[in-house]
């Protein structure tokens, strides 16, 4: 009886080890069913944030490249537009041996040098917007009264700049003929004598343009263009001032030292009004109004000079280059009536259109035929 006691031991744990066998056989795949599908999952998760990822990126990738296609779409209509490009007919503005830009297919005509124009605008749209987001809201009363006469007052201003710089001063036409013969004299001299209003005047030769010269005209060397009755050019506006623009200059002269005026008056008393932090407090705390007081006071100098000096020459009916050239210091000026005549024609006077249809169509790319206006 011993004997068999450990025999049925053996056997109930060998029956009990085979029962284990078959439950952990059984239950095998179940467990493999989930950890495949749990791994699935956990793969499938980053390959689709892949997927989405490559999507979307494609998509802006496709996006970008469609925008840069409609930006050249784009920006060639506008040179097409603006410059008048690619035209199938060939106009005066095209080819004009001149060293002017047009804009708008000729409407619109600038100096060659656009620099001065920018610093002009530049330095008129930052006063004007520091008085009105700095100064203006800090005034002790009436603020946004103060402000909106600013802001008229800057609009004024860009009126008459937008014209003095695009409009033509007075462009004479070109002489396509080749000898100085053809143009006037039989001998070959390189000046002309005429006689208005009884004084003797001397008309000069222009090799470039191959003309001689009206009275009071010059060649600018800047714009290669002989201008009638010639003021000066400009740099800050970048344009010649000439007898077609000068109205304009005049006006924007004016108008502009108004504005800085206005704006050095209330940014002064912006500084009286705090003036308790004294000049060290309020280059600390306010360094835009010690700033545009600064740049006003210059503008308003620079700008007094020229409208002073400018009323001076439409008061005896000179030029600022006859002036500088002393035309008529040992003779008498012929176009001097009085000052209340010479104001009357200068600022009230009848603007002659164009001696130059920059439009025209023209049939030669080196010898234009401008169009001569009465």
């Amino acid at each position: 009886m011993a004997s068999s006691s450990p025999q049925l031991e053996t056997c109930s744990s060998e029956s009990d080890k085979e029962a284990m066998e078959q439950i952990a056989l059984s239950e095998s795949p179940i467990q493999d069913i989930a950890n495949s599908s749990t791994n699935n999952s956990i793969k499938g998760k980053p390959e689709l944030h892949i997927k989405i990822a490559e999507n979307f990126g494609n998509f802006f990738a496709s996006l970008r490249e469609n925008l840069l296609v409609v930006k050249r779409v784009v920006q060639n209509l506008w040179l097409q537009y603006i410059r008048g490009e690619k035209s199938d007919r060939i106009r005066a503005y095209q080819v004009w041996p001149g060293n002017n830009v047009f804009f708008f297919h000729g409407r619109f005509i600038c100096g060659p040098d656009p620099r001065g124009l920018l610093l002009t605008t530049t330095s008129i749209i930052l006063s004007s917007w520091i008085f009105a987001m700095y100064i203006g809201d800090d005034l002790p009363s009436h603020s946004s009264t103060i402000v909106t006469i600013s802001v008229i007052l800057t609009v004024i201003v860009f009126i008459n700049l937008i014209l003095v710089s695009t409009t033509d001063p007075g462009i004479i036409p070109r002489n396509d003929q080749a000898n100085i013969e053809d143009v006037g004299t039989s001998d070959g001299t390189r000046s002309k004598r005429v006689m208005i209003n009884g004084v003797e005047m001397k008309l000069k030769y222009c090799r470039i343009c191959k003309i001689f010269r009206p009275p009071r005209s010059c060649h600018c060397a800047v714009c290669d263009n002989c201008v009638e009755k010639f003021d000066h050019h400009c740099p800050w506006i970048g344009q010649c001032i000439a007898l077609r623009n000068y109205r304009f200059y005049l006006s924007f002269v004016i108008s502009a030292l108004v504005l800085f005026a206005y704006l050095f008056a209330f940014s002064v008393w912006r500084i009286h009004a705090k003036s308790k932090s004294g000049l060290l407090g309020m280059l600390k705390n306010c360094p835009e109004t010690v700033a545009l007081v600064s740049f006003s006071f210059a503008a308003i100098w620079f700008l007094a000079g020229l409208a002073i000096f400018h009323i001076y020459l439409i008061a005896v009916n000179q030029t600022a280059y006859e002036n500088f050239r002393q035309r008529y210091a040992d003779s008498q000026n012929p176009y001097d009536k009085g000052i209340v005549s010479n104001f009357k024609d200068v600022l009230f006077g009848p603007v002659p259109p164009s001696r130059v249809d920059f439009r025209a169509e023209v049939t030669s790319s080196w010898h234009i035929k401008a169009t001569r206006r009465v």
